[in-house]
């Protein structure tokens, strides 16, 4: 009996799943760490991603469970809506991460976490660099059997597993689509998101945990879908000077 293929892709997701747990907790531990100690010290969680990639800097910001003190760098020309074409081509422009940073100021004591499958766009690359050079410490979140394939297209700029101070690997397969479809001749159904939003959901409830354990709990949205939730969270909001 032939397994229906969209059985072979959630059972695929759950290995996945469990690739973090057993080979990829030292480094969500330690990318929890420099989360941590950044809130501690009054800084700030920026989270970054173009194309698709951009879905986990929003999975971060402003929902139920989530921590106040995060602010996505959300540019819409580097999303899907305006333009999917144009996204791409934007993502491969170092230069816009100069006006990125003038827009989203980053400093020192701050976090960065940084989403992209393939590690290699110019955008992303030359954000990294600019940060790190005001002291900003960098989470990467990749695919590294892609960023370091033959088939992976080339860029002038390192990639992100090798500038980024902490890497957590999505285990994702080149080309990120991983369902092989009988008669069609290519794959589908990507796995970097739904492992994306895993892994910084897993460093954030880490980071959580750690900053309670020393007596300093974050602030943390509620539900606006619960009663109070809009007066706790605009509370929350004002007390973070957020807006």
């Amino acid at each position: 009996m032939t397994t229906s293929p969209g059985i072979v892709y959630l059972e695929l997701i759950g290995r996945m799943l469990a690739r973090l747990r057993d080979q990829q907790w030292p480094s969500i531990r330690e990318a929890a760490g420099l989360v941590a100690d950044s809130l501690a010290s009054g800084g700030t969680v920026h989270v970054f991603g173009s194309g698709h990639s951009h879905m986990l800097a929003e999975e971060l910001f402003y929902r139920a469970g989530g921590l106040v003190r995060v602010k996505p760098i959300l540019f819409d020309g580097l999303m899907l809506h305006p333009s999917a074409v144009l996204s791409t081509s934007l993502e491969r422009m170092p230069e816009l991460a100069d006006a990125l940073l003038a827009d989203h100021p980053i400093g020192a004591g701050d976090v960065l976490i940084v989403a992209s499958n393939s590690g290699s766009n110019a955008v992303s690359s030359q954000l990294v660099r600019l940060v790190q050079q005001n002291g900003v410490r960098v989470i990467a979140v990749t695919s590294l059997r892609h960023a370091t394939s033959s088939a992976a297209r080339s860029n002038d700029l390192p990639r992100l597993h090798e500038m980024a101070e902490v890497v957590i690997d999505n285990g994702g397969v080149v080309g990120d689509a991983a369902i092989e479809i009988r008669g069609f001749d290519r794959k589908v159904s990507p796995t970097s998101t739904v492992i994306g939003a895993a892994i910084v959901n897993a460093v954030v409830a880490e980071a959580v945990q750690m900053l309670v354990d020393r007596g300093t709990p974050p602030e943390v949205y509620t539900s606006s879908n619960l009663e109070g939730g809009d007066e706790v969270n605009a509370s929350l909001i004002r007390s973070a000077n957020l807006r």
